[in-house]
């Protein structure tokens, strides 16, 4: 169990001194005993209040987070429990509204119960008034990052929190969205946990709540840093037509890292992909950003960071997202995590880069089952609806539509050290019925080395020459 914090102990934990400012809330009048007259309803809010200093169970208003203006929800659970009712749903929409207005990322602070039963299904209802606030700020473009304290439970959890764009979850805070006291008396007690959540794909990060002030600084500065630029090649040839729509410069492509002139022949090029010295996705992002956050998991129960790095880091004092295979199979989870991220970086103007290296998608039973096909079509979807430019480099192996999948139409490159083919030499070989031997001729016909493709069209041109 974490330390529970009061709503103005985190706040002044987390922001910058003297910047938090309240805002102003509209007032409600209410019947005796609230809607429903429940009896002993005032008697139980005046305690609360005595307890607390608060007049409900969110405190709102503006701060800054590390040099970020930002506006701040912050739960109070000492207040019945953190529990949303009509006033708990009138503060949180007017700073919402606040924050459409003047342009800054919103970041709650949940620590909740749940609806609040003394005021019946119009307490709950309150749910549908926040996620209607979420999803205008989202079509707003701006950020919300969602903090999970203990507890975060209930219509908070499956509002404020799981519907953010980032999920910090502080460690050992209790996170589901049922309660302690309605779950089945069997259930496992650690499947409702921060880290049961990061497990399962929900959550992005778990930090101890001493580090929180830095992480969310970072994400808010990588997420609310307005990208600006000169307007791309009108032609289309820098980034396609989603750069020619947004306006935005595309992301550099990164320097190879790997050394050694280009490969002589193809099966060269698919022995130098595969070696195991060569540099990984871990190399070219450690030295293309500055500094970076990661985004983790696919909101639908998975994660797969042996196979994809998604993220979004500073270079060059600008923001670029990232999604970047590392070598192994991609699992399904890691399709719908990229596509995640690039929906997300679409929606912020931010510019993406993908760096491709698979020997292809996951093919085994449990990838057939988690539904590989339709989270590859997620990834060749978001690619192509993508506003913001894409710029892709091939760093290792391009295997087929698994590969292809990431790659940026028109704005692809790759490295000296790397092929991308239809289909692995041995396959094709075993497809055509040639004998293994053959496997090494059949390499040079596919051409699949940088410079086939070049000559080809299906890459711009080869990083560092």
């Amino acid at each position: 169990m974490s330390e529970r914090r009061s709503a103005r102990e985190l706040l002044a934990l987390v922001t910058d001194a003297g910047s938090f400012r309240e805002l102003a809330v509209p007032g409600r009048e209410s019947a005796p005993d609230g809607p429903l007259a429940w009896q002993g309803y005032d008697a139980s809010r005046a305690r609360a209040a005595e307890r607390t200093g608060e007049e409900e169970s969110v405190v709102c208003g503006t701060a800054e987070v590390d040099g970020s203006p930002v506006v701040l929800l912050a739960f109070e659970f000492g207040f019945l429990g953190g529990s949303l009712g009509e006033r708990t749903g009138d503060r949180l929409e007017a700073a919402y509204v606040y924050a459409r207005e003047h342009r800054l990322p919103v970041v709650p602070l949940i620590a909740t119960g749940g609806s609040r039963m003394q005021e019946g299904m119009l307490a709950l209802t309150q749910l549908q008034r926040v996620a209607r606030q979420s999803a205008l700020t989202r079509e707003a473009g701006l950020p919300q990052i969602a903090v999970l304290r203990d507890p975060t439970t209930g219509g908070g959890w499956a509002t404020l929190g799981a519907g953010a764009d980032v999920v910090l979850a502080l460690s050992g805070a209790q996170v589901g969205f049922a309660g302690s006291r309605v779950r089945p008396p069997d259930a496992d007690p650690a499947a409702y946990t921060a880290q049961a959540q990061l497990a399962a794909g929900s959550a992005d990060a778990v930090v101890r709540p001493e580090g929180l002030k830095p992480v969310l600084g970072l994400w808010l500065r990588l997420l609310s840093r307005g990208v600006a630029g000169a307007v791309a090649d009108p032609s289309g040839g820098a980034g396609g037509a989603g750069a020619r729509a947004s306006g935005i410069v595309p992301a550099p492509v990164p320097a190879a890292l790997g050394g050694g002139g280009l490969p002589r022949t193809g099966w060269e090029a698919v022995v130098r992909a595969r070696a195991a010295g060569r540099p990984r996705a871990g190399a070219y992002l450690d030295a293309y950003f500055s500094a970076r956050a990661a985004l983790v998991g696919d909101r639908c129960g998975g994660t797969d960071e042996d196979g994809v790095l998604c993220g979004f880091g500073e270079r060059d004092g600008r923001t670029v997202a990232y999604a970047a295979q590392t070598g192994t199979a991609t699992r399904p989870a890691g399709y719908r995590t990229a596509a995640r991220l690039i929906r997300l970086a679409d929606r912020l103007g931010v510019p993406v880069l993908t760096l491709v290296d698979t020997p292809g998608a996951a093919n085994d039973a449990e990838a057939e089952r988690r539904g590989a096909g339709a989270a590859i079509a997620e990834v060749f979807a978001a690619v192509a609806a993508a506003r913001v430019p894409v710029t892709t480099l091939v760093v290792g192996e391009g295997g087929s539509g698994g590969a292809l999948a990431l790659a940026a139409p028109g704005n692809t490159w790759a490295v000296p050290d790397s092929y991308f083919s239809v289909i692995a030499p041995e396959l094709a070989a075993a497809i055509l019925k040639r004998p293994p031997e053959e496997v090494e001729a059949t390499a040079g016909q596919l051409r699949i080395r940088p410079q086939d493709l070049v000559e080809l069209g299906v890459v711009r041109g080869i990083s560092g020459r």
